[in-house]
């Protein structure tokens, strides 16, 4: 009952904070927002799963099941569960939520109590995203988080909010639409093979091939069908190139808690729903289109990489980067290898810290100085120590340094990716790898232009240290991305454990004897 505890404080902390007067909500809001945080951290601590939850064998941690009412054929269950893929972005999600919290009380200074109530509404959306494993509750949370998440832009926004949030909504919505009906193709795939729309069943009755023909089309393209349309539903919410075009309006006009959520759990949300349906429930298709996804996700790293090179406002080259990030992802899901899987999962817990961390330091520069814009500044550091210093060290970790999160995600991948065995796998992970020159180049630019040199602001507002509260959450995910990247076997562990039985399945949905035994080998499965 510990997922129905975290979202039950949410709800409840929406209700309070709602409630509250302005000028006490955001403390409120802060105190309450910790008592997730101390429940996912216990639940991580004590966390009991094993392998994968949708395949045979694997063992849910904090499970609940409850008959909720029939569809038709299919009976319809509250059924919630964690394992090591889902684990470690419920954590994510609670931290970055209290962090997004705390860095809220400057910008945000009307309308407080509504703020971080929706705040807290889609805080227990997404921890019901990673925790259902029946579609119909998965698919009511994956909703639920467009509502708080328009309001959010939409009404805090800047100066184009309203263009930004409709577009978000639009996008977002249609993609969701598109999804429903690439998964239902599934379902009436399946017909009597299942009795409910639980993802295990579903996943398993796919894994053992009992999926048919659909209006005269074979199972086989039945899967492809589905598998597409899915793909794109999720592809929009990464976002890839071409479809990425919503995220940099959203993030401009987003106050900066937002976009802290946004680019650090939502984007996880399209790669974490690909991983569940696209690769595994449908492993065959998902090795027949390798060379064709994977080309898809270098465009992305490549393509992103070098539209934030052409940026000159700060929050834009963050928004860009995000996308180069989330292709590494994507690559890593391709690879179909325990490294590529684990590493795609674990760069979607780095990502999420790191692209926060950059989006609070850009808030509070930008809190100070009244500007975003690259050429308007320079000298920050002489005024601004920590802040540039939690800067510097997002730059760094972005680009790959050794020690840090994003050095071991991107490892994991490129290892993953390499060894995979769809053709032209090396060639794609070489050119995935050049997208960190790339990334490099742009983020070495805008610090050089911003943070060294002789002071100047084209503004004239005065330039000093940010307050604590701004301050503590950039210490915070500096310390956490230093520890990932230092002790990877702290999350890669957990995930290694639930990605591994996605490999070599047999016809019943399990992992081969072999699979295990190498899994075991590396320290994941005992």
């Amino acid at each position: 009952m510990l997922i129905e505890v975290l979202i039950a404080a949410c709800l409840l902390g929406a209700a309070i904070t709602f409630l509250a007067p302005d000028r006490v909500a955001g403390r409120l809001a802060f105190a309450i927002s910790l008592v997730p945080v101390v429940v996912s951290v216990y639940m991580y601590s004590v966390f009991d799963g094993t392998g994968n939850v949708l395949l045979q064998g694997g063992q849910p941690a904090f499970e609940t099941t409850v008959e909720w009412f029939t569809l038709g054929a299919y009976q319809l269950s509250y059924h919630t569960g964690l394992d090591g893929i889902s684990m470690p972005l419920i954590a994510l999600s609670t931290i970055l939520t209290t962090l997004a919290i705390l860095s809220a009380w400057t910008p945000i200074d009307e309308r407080q109590s509504q703020f971080y109530g929706l705040m807290f509404v889609m805080e227990a959306s997404l921890i019901g995203v990673f925790s259902a494993l029946d579609f119909f509750v998965w698919f009511v949370f994956w909703e639920a988080v467009l509502i708080p998440m328009y309001f959010l832009i939409g009404v805090w926004g800047g100066p184009r909010r309203k263009y930004a949030a409709i577009k978000f909504f639009v996008y977002t919505n249609v993609a969701s639409l598109v999804m429903f009906v690439g998964f239902f193709t599934l379902v009436f795939g399946l017909g009597d093979s299942i009795a409910s729309l639980g993802l295990p069943e579903i996943a398993q009755a796919l894994n053992r091939g009992a999926l048919g023909s659909v209006y005269g089309l074979s199972g086989d393209a039945v899967a492809l069908i589905a598998f597409v349309l899915m793909f794109f539903g999720f592809a929009v919410k990464v976002p890839v190139v071409p479809l990425h075009t919503w995220l940099p309006d959203a993030h401009v006009e987003a106050p900066t808690p937002v976009s802290v959520m946004l680019a650090g759990v939502l984007l996880k949300m399209g790669t974490y729903a690909m991983l569940r349906f696209n690769f595994t429930m449908l492993p065959e298709v998902a090795t027949a289109l390798a060379p064709y996804l994977a080309a898809i996700a270098v465009i992305s790293v490549i393509y992103g990489a070098l539209l934030a090179l052409a940026q000159q406002d700060l929050k834009r080259i963050v928004a860009y980067s995000s996308v180069s990030s989330m292709g590494y992802v994507i690559l890593g899901l391709v690879a179909y290898t325990v490294y590529g899987l684990g590493g795609a999962t674990f760069q979607m817990i780095s990502h999420g810290l790191i692209s926060g961390l950059l989006f609070l330091c850009v808030g509070v520069i930008y809190n100070t100085t009244h500007t975003r814009m690259v050429g308007d500044m320079s000298g920050l550091a002489d005024r601004m120590p920590v802040t540039v210093g939690a800067l510097v060290a997002g730059s760094f970790a972005y680009m790959g340094l050794p020690l840090m999160a994003g050095f071991a995600a991107e490892f994991f991948i490129f290892v993953g990716t390499f060894d995979a065995g769809f053709a032209g796998a090396p060639v794609f992970t070489a050119l995935a790898m050049f997208g960190i020159v790339i990334v490099a180049g742009y983020l070495l630019f805008a610090l050089q232009r911003t943070v060294f040199g002789g002071f100047f602001s084209a503004t004239d507002y005065p330039v000093r240290e940010a307050g604590v509260h701004d301050l503590v959450p950039l210490v915070v995910l500096v310390v956490l991305i230093v520890v990932l990247g230092t002790a990877p076997d702290i999350a890669f562990a957990m995930i290694r454990d639930a990605v591994g039985p996605i490999l070599d399945l047999d016809a019943a949905g399990y992992a081969s004897v072999e699979t295990l035994n190498a899994l075991s080998a590396l320290g994941g499965v005992q």
